[in-house]
């Protein structure tokens, strides 16, 4: 059904392609541009095939495993929060870097997993059969039990695999998906972060890139080779497919692909939606975590402790941060908003001369800006509630514990959080996100959170929590473990402040959402109307749907671009930038002395260029986004070349609209991946379970 949708030609450079529909709209053009493998050996339902090797690394990420003994690479910022919950005072992963230089040291990642593709099949049609004509809550119901007839034989028929019904084009397709998922991960090796962080915030997001960001991992499996919870017991997994490392290097011009799991794109969005994103989504989130990050930025700096405890936190909120502050930038450089209208101008051109085309699609972008602008007081507060309240992390460890007391592994997820804990840097931050909160919303919206900081404290917020770190049993493990050891124990976490806290906040945040949700049914029945009659007028052309985090094919070449007039930015790096942007102050920029030593021998062996540099990065035109990190970058044999790791700064609108003149994706040279894993880090031992081509 959804190959009807969709055109049996596809242009080159964008697109997150479905895997199952190569076939008929993409391997001409792929083979054309250099691609040298079918469609079937890239994806495959009757035998092994390149999409046996890619796999969901975590919740938001792309790994590809390289050995026939389960070995994985990925990001080194995807692999970060796993390292840094290994990591302690004692044993820095995050600042060292580690390298098991046996089996037996790699260490298991607890909560960590892998997820393989089992199937990816077209429901479309029963889907649509089951749901035609329902809405609302209705809907809902009846595509819940759709779901579950359709998953029911395949999770029957293998107690491993899970699976879930998702829809494509705004829910005017769907897929059945199945998944094969393996809890026992075992982190293997990881350059230090000046390595594999390197140049980190400021360097986030931008082109030329010296960031040598990867990680290993291994996928541990039972001895029938199936998934199993962590055991000593455990052997490494024999996958299925391992993916050929090649040697050769870019030129630029030479085709390459990439596969992934691409989390979020909004290719349909409509010019009101583009305000929203800029002036409320963006705006709101810049400042809030912008003001957060400084506390925990100068926190870290000052304590090693606590810079282990929140370099994920950290991390996590900077990436996104950053993000959005250049998606602005582009919205505005780019013109996207006018450019969107243009587009809506267009179809409502073509809609307005068929009056069967109004009837089904005549109201449908109204209806997008009236769902908007319905939601925009709900979703206003929800931002703010969600980037400054909910960030108070005292009150998050008391929400948790108050609603699963009786849960078994509630204990030891109170010592994870405590250890990552830093009441100290909490306080900053919760008197700082009040102020916000207050400043922006009032705190009249929350009675409790008044009724404590106005008529207690006399309006005075720091005064407020102090008291409450005072009180609160949720301060600390200790005070915690007192309070949960005493026969009230359940009466005395909901009568703690914290956790009172945490109530109101998620119970104004719930309301607000049911109201957002309301608009939003309005909203997508639009977005829904508006993508059908995309698909509808644009028959012939080249289209896919918006990535929703399920495995996507998107290829290009090599290639280097000009981010403005009178200046060309080369495809390529190598570890000389490195040196040249080496700054011994900046903790951004260190260099390690073993690196230097390394670079001033010369001493690249096999992994150097054929002018005697090492690579680091180079770039291709592929079109990615959030989630494509770790994601293999191949050659037209289907040879690991890279990992994907970034897009550029000049594109940050790209989920929105691809911009082929500037939109790149930033890669890891895998040369320069296995000369810091065998040169630098002494663990020849990895590369060598590789199966390394020239």
């Amino acid at each position: 059904m959804l190959a009807a949708l969709v055109s049996l030609c596809a242009a080159a450079d964008e697109g997150m392609w479905l895997l199952p529909l190569l076939e008929k709209m993409n391997i001409k053009t792929m083979q054309e541009m250099g691609c040298r493998l079918t469609a079937d050996e890239i994806y495959s339902i009757n035998h092994t095939s390149l999409k046996d090797a890619v796999v969901i690394f975590g919740g938001g990420c792309t790994g590809e495993v390289v050995s026939s003994q389960g070995l994985l690479l990925t990001n080194h910022h995807c692999g970060y929060s796993s390292i840094q919950s290994l990591s302690s005072v004692e044993h820095n992963y995050l600042l060292d870097g580690y390298w098991a230089m046996t089996m037996g040291e790699e260490l298991p990642v607890e909560g960590l997993s892998v997820t393989f593709l089992d199937s990816f099949t077209d429901v479309t049609d029963k889907v649509n059969k089951a749901t035609r004509g329902l809405e609302g809550e209705v809907f809902d119901k009846a595509f819940a039990e759709i779901s579950a007839k359709l998953t029911a034989p395949l999770t029957a028929a293998d107690k491993h695999i899970s699976a879930t019904v998702v829809p494509f084009f705004g829910g005017n397709a769907y897929y059945l998906i199945g998944y094969k998922r393996f809890n026992d991960i075992r982190f293997v090796g990881a350059p230090p972060s000046s390595i594999g962080k390197f140049g980190a915030d400021t360097d986030n997001w931008m082109w030329p890139r010296h960031t040598c960001d990867f990680s290993v991992f291994r996928i541990y499996a039972d001895k029938d080779n199936n998934p199993a919870a962590y055991s000593p017991e455990n052997v490494p997994y024999n996958p299925r497919r391992a993916l050929r490392v090649s040697l050769k290097g870019v030129q630029e011009g030479d085709f390459s692909m990439i596969m992934g799991y691409p989390g979020t794109t909004n290719r349909f969005m409509t010019s009101r939606e583009v305000a929203e994103q800029r002036d409320l989504t963006n705006a709101v989130c810049i400042f809030c975590r912008g003001e957060r990050q400084k506390i925990l930025l100068e926190d870290m700096l000052a304590d090693p402790a606590v810079k282990i405890q929140y370099a994920s936190k950290y991390s996590g909120s900077t990436n996104g941060w950053k993000k959005w502050i250049g998606m602005n930038e582009a919205f505005g450089k780019l013109d996207v908003e006018n450019r969107r209208a243009q587009n809506e101008a267009e179809f409502m051109d073509w809609v307005g001369k068929k009056k069967c085309r109004g009837k089904k699609y005549g109201s449908a972008l109204n209806d997008v800006a009236a769902g908007v602008a319905e939601r925009a007081d709900a979703r206003r507060m929800m931002l703010y509630l969600r980037e400054t309240l909910s960030r108070i992390e005292i009150g998050q460890i008391a929400g948790t514990v108050a609603s699963a007391m009786d849960d078994p592994a509630m204990g030891a997820r109170m010592e994870r959080f405590y250890k990552d804990y830093s009441p100290s840097t909490d306080k900053k931050v919760a008197v700082r996100m009040i102020d916000i909160y207050r400043d922006s919303v009032g705190l009249a919206t929350i009675p409790m959170l008044y009724k404590a900081v106005v008529e207690q404290h006399n309006g005075d917020v720091a005064a407020f929590v102090e008291d409450l770190f005072e009180i609160s049993a949720f301060a600390s493990k200790e005070k915690l473990d007192a309070v949960l050891a005493q026969p009230d124990a359940a009466a005395r976490v909901e009568n703690d402040p914290a956790a009172q806290l945490s109530n109101a906040v998620m119970d104004l945040y719930m309301a607000r959402a049911k109201d957002a949700g309301r608009a939003g049914e309005r909203l997508q029945a639009g977005k829904k109307a508006y993508i059908a009659g995309q698909l509808e007028m644009k028959k012939g052309e080249p289209m896919y749907p918006d990535a929703n985090f399920t495995m996507r094919l998107t290829y290009g070449t090599v290639k280097a671009y000009s981010p403005k007039n009178g200046v060309r930015y080369d495809y390529f790096t190598t570890l000389k930038g490195v040196m040249e942007k080496e700054d011994p102050d900046n903790w951004e920029f260190v260099v390690p002395a073993r690196l230097k030593e390394l670079y001033k021998a010369h001493d690249f062996g096999r992994y150097a260029r054929s002018d005697g540099s090492l690579p680091a990065c180079f770039i291709m035109t592929g079109d990615i986004t959030g989630g494509n990190s770790g994601s293999p970058v191949m050659d037209g044999d289907g040879n690991l070349i890279g990992l994907a790791f970034d897009g550029n700064w000049e594109s940050m609108s790209g989920d929105i609209i691809f911009e082929p003149d500037l939109q790149r994706c930033i890669c890891v040279d895998i040369r320069y991946v296995l000369f810091i894993m065998d040169k630098f880090g002494g663990c020849g031992r990895l590369v060598d379970e590789m199966n390394i081509i020239y």
